[in-house]
């Protein structure tokens, strides 16, 4: 006897997309935390200690944070199994790329990582969950660091 009702992925478990950039498949991260809604909360935070910060507040061209708190919404919600809405609009993250401009040193990212280490902490998430999330994220801040310079 089969059962057509799909099971729930394991939490931690790699999801699966049915093409590039296409509609994952199982349940994603994204579902898991809540979709849109617990992005945008983390994202939020995330841009409150932003907006204060002198070294990462000049790296933003607008003087609104909203635009950016917008695109990084997007951006996660694509990383971990939502809507392609970034790459639909935006192409490619190439998040290297589009940080070379800005001087992400030691200090920047440092920066980064503490403002998203107290929005993910806020967050809520069950253990298993925050921690899948906050390896990717220092993974990521690590990653985009192109000098030691000052």
């Amino acid at each position: 006897m089969t059962n057509d009702t799909p099971t729930p992925a394991t939490p931690g478990a790699v999801h699966l997309r049915d093409g590039e950039n296409g509609t994952a498949i199982g349940a994603t991260f994204y579902e898991q935390v809540g979709g849109r809604p617990f992005f945008e909360k983390l994202v939020n935070e995330f841009y409150r200690g932003v907006a204060t910060d002198p070294v990462l507040k000049p790296m933003y061209p607008e003087d609104d944070l909203g635009p950016a708190a917008e695109r990084l919404t997007m951006f996660l919600e694509q990383f971990w199994g939502g809507p392609t809405t970034y790459s639909d609009q935006r192409g490619h993250p190439r998040l290297r790329q589009r940080h070379q401009p800005f001087t992400v040193n030691p200090d920047a990212r440092d920066r980064w990582l503490n403002h998203m280490r107290v929005a993910v902490d806020k967050a809520g998430l069950p253990p298993l969950q925050r921690d899948q999330l906050w390896d990717y994220l220092e993974r990521a801040a690590y990653a985009m660091l192109n000098t030691f310079d000052r």
